[in-house]
């Protein structure tokens, strides 16, 4: 008979070993598109399956922030994703709170339309969103790009701080406004610093939606002075070549803001993920 201490033994082995597994899978295309940047020539295959090339070199990055204009594509991507980001957390904050507190004409259908956005792919938005902005006069500007990002963002941000209000009780609230508090100390003092796992999530999809996303901005982008990083890096693949060298240089340099950010948030994700889906 196999004693308890064995079973567990094995199962955290197993566990070891398959969550090492798929630690590889993970990394291993990282490691090669660094192994592509270090490569001199914009050589794409090699014979040696080393990471770090025994002619390595940083020619690509040198290339990448003096030759090109990568540092106007950074600046333009950090200024659209700060304010998406700082726009999508006051929004959804705020709006998640309406829906999760207040009873009102027409919340179930406007919950239900804000859902509905989710449905649809992005493709299926470019027209509007096209139309809209041109009439506006916000075609081919930060400010309709921003507009465009946030739109995007605000449905699953919304129905995300929604669901962590409803997580949190009443009954504080309560006890503060029987001390005399108002509803807008309230919120602020108590509800939101109890909301920060939430507001973690929030943050880091409405900074990943500007960051990474080429579709949108390729269609609502002609100023080149206007790009972000990722119509700029797509400006390396062309129909008869592609600079690889330049193209993984900068797709490294581009992951390290998101992975700073992420590690900035870690200590709230995990608790944002689990609590914000209880209820809906």
């Amino acid at each position: 008979m196999r004693k308890p201490r064995d079973l567990t033994l094995r199962g955290r082995i197993g566990s070891y070993l398959i969550l090492g597994i798929f630690t590889i899978f993970a990394l291993y295309p990282i490691l090669r598109v660094i192994s592509i940047s270090l490569r001199p020539g914009d050589r794409l295959l090699t014979k040696s399956l080393a990471i770090i090339p025994e002619d390595a070199t940083m020619e690509s990055y040198v290339k990448l922030f003096l030759d090109e204009p990568f540092m106007l594509w950074m600046w333009n991507s950090i200024v659209i994703s700060a304010i998406v980001t700082i726009v999508g957390v006051g929004l959804a904050a705020t709006a998640g709170y309406s829906f999760s507190r207040y009873k009102f004409a027409g919340r179930n259908a406007s919950m239900l339309g804000i859902i509905t956005t989710q449905m649809f792919p992005v493709t299926m938005l470019l027209l509007p969103l096209f139309i809209m902005l041109i009439k506006l006069k916000l075609y081919d500007s930060y400010i309709g790009l921003i507009i465009a990002y946030s739109a995007t963002a605000l449905p699953f941000t919304v129905w995300q701080m929604k669901g962590y209000y409803d997580t949190i009780p009443y009954s504080l609230e309560e006890a503060a406004m029987i001390d005399g508090a108002p509803p807008f100390f309230t919120f602020y003092r108590i509800v939101l610093p109890l909301a920060l796992p939430a507001l973690a999530i929030t943050a880091l999809f409405s900074f990943m939606t500007a960051w990474s996303e080429y579709l949108v901005a390729a269609v609502l982008l002609q100023d080149t002075g206007l790009f972000t990083l990722p119509i700029g890096l797509k400006g390396f693949q062309s129909s008869m070549e592609t600079a690889w060298g330049l193209y993984s240089a900068g797709a490294v340099v581009v992951s390290i803001p998101v992975v700073v950010l992420f590690m900035f948030l870690s200590r709230w994700l995990i608790s944002g993920l689990t609590l914000g889906s209880v209820k809906g």
